[in-house]
């Protein structure tokens, strides 16, 4: 990592409060933070538009970027969420209307101003990205280029709710906890002043757990639809850089923004990380010089003189001048890392590959490859905690985010393999179809791809899941036909793979993955008939000849100085971020996370706490054993204000036969004061899912 110190601008920052129409009538005030550079002249703005709390939440990775993109000509500009941080108004739903609206004019409110050209970038990761898209739907004018990270453009079926259909466990239990608790933290009175108090209490009544809502709908419906940029991607009118990792879980979005919308406009990257900005050294690397990368794509948009640097290291200049181009349109209009053949581990400093371009997409160069599944007819009943070594839901980074070897889980599926005798790569998203026979009503089917080592050690490729009642549409639930047979079709996360000689392809076939995956009530496995089941590859050819060296390649990840938050030593021992726990007598399995912050205190003085628990626990044989669990402590806390704020909660999920059941708890204290305490149960019908 290079910090980068000179710039071709001073710059300056200032807190501001954007007005934009409340839900009701009036007015609501925004919190922002303003990084400009030093100049008489207007130049154009970017925005970061995320709940997040640019006062303490994301205030470190907010110096790592917004200075950097002022110290190059740009008002670079974070915003909260209403509801959120030091934001007027109430927390409310992911992508409410409201909130989208509020990002439109909070664009149309920049372009507005005396230091601002009127042409505004919007760029964000995960919440941030997908808000950005989201704004580019509305198509405000003066929103001309968006960069989007790690976002979905499809919110039931690329997110974190939702899996082949199925209710995504983890993801779901995860964020809900999460969001309650982040919807729960105060308002800094260092930013707000007195009022704090009374705008914490009206936020504080305002909430409710998310998943009561996430859980009620559980087809694709128009719940769903909102915020789905799929559904229309003729409505983004702004240039889109899509950027994503082979690692999270919304890579697959890049590929379709860039197969569907203008390729005049468009361009694609995705490397080998997990959910975060792919400059931050996060593993698996290589990182690549994000920060230069969209510097070319903002210049190319957002400047009516488009401009050219001279080189692109830590001392070159920017040269600005009639009829120049960053050359950023040049490049292929996706650039992807393919990952070799590698050993099963949790995390990897780098993995090994190389990166590759294509000027289209779908490609040319990639046809679907069909492998017949061979064997006699075989009975699929996965014992219910298959899916423990499936690594994070949402990886980031962390040391035991991936998943480890994989001969465990293949052990409690059906296998199909086939040698590898040519180096094969494979580039999008591998499809299966398989003939089942179910006799109950309903089901579960996993597929995961993995390259088996000569060692026979197993390596995750990429997987996909069906609920079985929504094999005719997402839209619908249907039964299945009790001791009918089917054949059922469904696509597996994309990838960029390469398979080497020697090595395997492994196709593993399982009917329960917990905790990604809600178990059903009834479902007992399946009977599958590899007589008309596949398995289809995307085999991208090799090149007619050698490429150019260095045809796609980045510069090394460069970020303005760090804001020089500390983190005080402690002598309590760290639990393990992923520990698997059996009880051999019960039958019982329990997967326990942690994530333990610590204390950080800001140059403001602000002393930050976090700390969460996640369980999921099940029974070998009891789909309705299945149980997810959450506690969240976050304390906020200004010693010298004699401000002392603490936010404790509780959240689980559990079923029935015909019921989601869910209990939550949220207390609240100022110093030794509880000013808030509130439980929720509910009861939510399972109709699909």
């Amino acid at each position: 990592m290079r910090i980068r110190t000179e710039y071709p601008y001073a710059t300056r920052r200032e807190d501001i409060r954007i007005p934009v129409p409340g839900v009701s009538g009036g007015t609501t005030l925004l919190h922002g933070r303003v990084w400009r550079p030093v100049t008489e002249e207007p130049v154009p703005a970017l925005l970061e538009y995320v709940p997040y709390r640019l006062s303490d939440g994301t205030a470190a990775s907010d110096q790592q970027r917004h200075p950097w993109y002022a110290g190059h000509g740009y008002a670079s500009v974070r915003v909260d969420v209403r509801g959120h941080g030091n934001s007027e108004g109430v927390p409310g739903d992911e992508y409410t209307a409201a909130e989208q609206a509020d990002g439109a004019a909070v664009v149309e409110w920049l372009a507005r101003q005396p230091w601002c050209t009127g042409r505004v970038g919007m760029f964000g990761v995960s919440w941030g990205g997908t808000s950005a898209l989201q704004t580019a739907a509305l198509a405000p004018e003066p929103l001309k280029a968006v960069v989007t990270v790690c976002s979905t453009d499809d919110r039931y079926d690329n997110d974190v709710h939702r899996v082949g259909g199925a209710v995504a466990a983890a993801g779901t239990a995860s964020r809900a906890a999460t969001l309650l608790a982040f919807s729960a933290r105060p308002p800094d009175p260092l930013h707000t002043g007195d009022d704090w108090e009374r705008l914490w209490q009206v936020r504080l009544d305002a909430l409710e757990p998310l998943h009561h809502t996430w859980l009620a709908h559980l087809t694709r419906d128009a719940y769903w639809e909102h915020g789905s940029v799929c559904q229309d991607y003729g409505a983004i009118r702004a240039a889109v850089l899509a950027v994503g990792g082979w690692q999270d879980p919304c890579r697959d979005t890049v590929l379709r923004l860039v197969g569907a919308l203008d390729p005049t406009r468009t361009r694609g990257i995705i490397g080998p990380w997990p959910h975060e900005y792919p400059d931050q050294g996060l593993r698996p690397g290589p990182a690549i010089g994000f920060l230069q990368e969209t510097l070319r794509w903002w210049d190319h948009w957002l400047r009516d003189d488009a401009p050219e640097r001279a080189g692109h290291g830590a001392g070159a200049e920017r040269q600005v001048g009639p009829g120049t181009a960053t050359g950023v349109m040049a490049e292929p209009l996706l650039r992807f890392w393919i990952t070799e053949s590698h050993p099963p581990a949790t995390a990897y400093d780098e993995l090994p590959g190389r990166w590759d371009g294509e000027p289209a997409w779908p490609s040319p160069r990639i046809t679907p490859v069909a492998y017949a599944l061979q064997g006699p007819p075989l009975v699929v009943d996965s014992p219910q905690h298959t899916g423990l070594d499936a690594g994070s839901f949402v990886p980031f980074g962390e040391d035991a985010d991936l998943p480890p070897d994989q001969r465990d889980e293949d052990a409690k599926s059906a296998s199909f393999e086939f040698p590898v005798a040519e180096r094969t790569e494979i580039l999008g998203r591998p499809r299966v179809t398989l003939r089942l026979r179910l006799d109950a009503g309903h089901g579960q089917v996993v597929a995961r791809l993995c390259d088996v080592a000569p060692d026979g050690s197993s390596t995750l490729v990429t997987r996909g899941a069906l609920d079985l009642s929504c094999r005719a549409g997402r839209d619908r639930a249907d039964d299945w036909p009790a001791g009918a047979t089917e054949d059922v079709s469904f696509e597996l996360g994309a990838a960029g793979h390469a398979f080497a000689p020697g090595h395997r392809i492994r196709l593993a076939v399982s009917s329960a993955y917990w905790p990604w995956i809600w178990p059903r009530a009834d479902s007992a496995g399946f009977t599958l008939d590899p007589d008309g089941s596949l398995l289809e590859l995307p085999v991208r050819a090799a090149p007619e000849g050698p490429g150019p060296p260095g045809t796609v390649a980045f510069e090394e990840p460069e970020h303005a100085a760090p804001l020089g938050v500390v983190t005080p030593v402690t002598l309590d021992p760290p639990r393990p971020a992923r520990l698997v726990v059996r009880d051999v007598a019960k039958g019982e399995w329990r997967l326990e996370l942690s994530d333990d912050a610590g204390t950080r205190v800001h140059p403001d003085g602000l002393e930050h706490t976090e700390r969460s628990t996640e369980s999921y626990a099940i029974q070998e044989r009891d789909p309705l054993s299945a149980t997810a669990r959450s506690a969240w402590t976050i304390r906020l806390h200004r010693p010298e204000q004699g401000w002392d704020t603490t936010v404790e909660t509780r959240s689980e999920i559990r079923c029935d036969a015909e019921h989601f059941i869910t209990t939550d708890e949220v207390v609240c204290r100022h110093g030794r004061e509880v000013v808030f305490h509130r439980t929720w149960q509910k009861r939510i019908p399972r109709t699909a899912g």
